[in-house]
């Protein structure tokens, strides 16, 4: 189920899309579900009515009626703002009437609460027109990355999955965040990452490394060997950037694990930079390997010569480590959205302890660890995501 957008990922999913909407509608003063645009421009309204009404005749405030429909116009839609566009000028007509000729305002006060309503309205299609283009970037942006990350299925390859994809909330602002989860004649691998910057051409970058993942995944029997298919597609990118202009490298940091065909208590892991991925059982949290290569993009210059294995490649990969992980444990990984995640006080989310902490819900299911270090996060920060999130969750089904 994808919450907050529009992304069909079908029966069973196990997957959580909380992006920014793909909005159609006006932006509207609510409460919950409520609209409540009209309360305040209905409230300004009254009290200037009564005002007026209950004023001597030296002291008029009803060309105070004039900022009835700019009010409403911030708070409302453009129906709300027509309709006390009209409301204003007829009731400064009713109050004005009502009073003794010598107390009157006349026409030049009309006119000014006729150009009040005129200006409400031209502030409500503007601040609508601006609305619309921002969303239909924001759209374009996310309609972008819900084509690249396709939906993981709950069961696949023999691993249980849930994962969760949290938008930050700056304006058409795409990260370069990604994961997937690929079976193979081989075992099941599994990729996250994280690209450097943002906008389409970290989404350009996320989507190749993707395309290489999901071939060598599934068709390479060595996991260094899908290391360096992974580096080397991020190398292509860079140098086809370079001949469109680009001056600055794209980097990546990911985590590549490999699961056994046949289960063997242990999984294959190559760490590009990446935080450590955690790994939660009844027992308790433990934190594999920090990363100790080079980003992807990176890695031709970094100081590791050993990719490990038979066969494998030796220039400048990570090692593939081999680390114990057990029946009954979750592997989760999770992009820096998470592992920086500030409080207002600048402190980073101490995940690992707060698992610890909730450990007997964190390892009962893929799915509500996923859901515990979401409302982590969210509490944590207690506001605005600064930069996009990615958590994967896979444990033996």
């Amino acid at each position: 189920m994808i919450v907050g957008g529009v992304r069909p990922d079908g029966p069973g999913s196990s997957s959580r899309w909380q992006g920014r909407p793909l909005f159609t509608g006006e932006p509207t003063l609510r409460i919950g579900r409520w609209d409540v645009s009209w309360l305040l421009p209905s409230a300004l309204l009254l009290v200037i009515a009564a005002a007026d009404w209950n004023a001597s005749g030296d002291f008029r405030v009803v060309t105070w009626l004039a900022a009835v429909p700019i009010v409403a116009s911030a708070t409302g839609g453009m129906l709300t703002t027509v309709i006390f566009a009209v409301l204003a000028p007829t009731a400064y007509v009713l109050l004005d009437l009502s009073w003794e000729h010598q107390n009157q305002m006349g026409v030049g006060d009309f006119a000014l609460v006729v150009a009040g309503a005129a200006l409400g309205v031209l502030s409500r299609w503007l601040r609508g027109r601006a609305h619309r283009h921002l969303m239909s970037v924001e759209n374009a942006a996310e309609a972008t990355r819900l084509a690249v990350l396709r939906p993981i299925p709950p069961l696949t390859g023999g691993l249980r999955t849930a994962n969760a994809y949290l938008a930050a909330d700056s304006a058409a602002q795409v990260g370069g965040d990604f994961f997937d989860v690929q079976p193979s004649p081989h075992g099941t691998r599994v990729l996250l990452g994280d690209v450097q910057g943002k906008g389409t051409s970290a989404v350009d970058a996320a989507a190749a490394l993707l395309g290489t993942f999901r071939e060598a995944g599934h068709h390479e029997g060595l996991l260094a060997t899908v290391a360096e298919r992974l580096e080397d597609r991020m190398r292509r990118e860079n140098e086809y950037a370079a001949r469109l202009g680009q001056r600055e490298d794209r980097l990546a940091t990911a985590i590549l694990v490999g699961f056994p065909a046949v289960e063997t208590g242990w999984v294959e892991l190559v760490n590009f930079g990446h935080a450590g991925p955690l790994v939660i059982g009844r027992d308790g949290v433990r934190q594999l390997p920090e990363g100790s290569g080079a980003p992807l993009g990176l890695t031709a210059l970094s100081g590791i010569s050993d990719a490990g294995g038979e066969g494998a490649p030796s220039v400048g990969l990570p090692p593939v480590l081999r680390v114990p992980f057990e029946r009954g444990e979750t592997l989760l990984l999770v992009t820096d959205g998470v592992t920086e995640a500030r409080d207002r006080a600048g402190e980073f989310l101490p995940l690992a302890e707060h698992l610890t902490a909730r450990v007997a819900e964190a390892a009962s299911s893929p799915d509500r660890l996923v859901a515990l270090v979401e409302r982590a996060v969210r509490r944590h920060t207690g506001g605005p995501l600064a930069d996009d999130t990615a958590i994967l969750a896979v444990r033996h089904a």
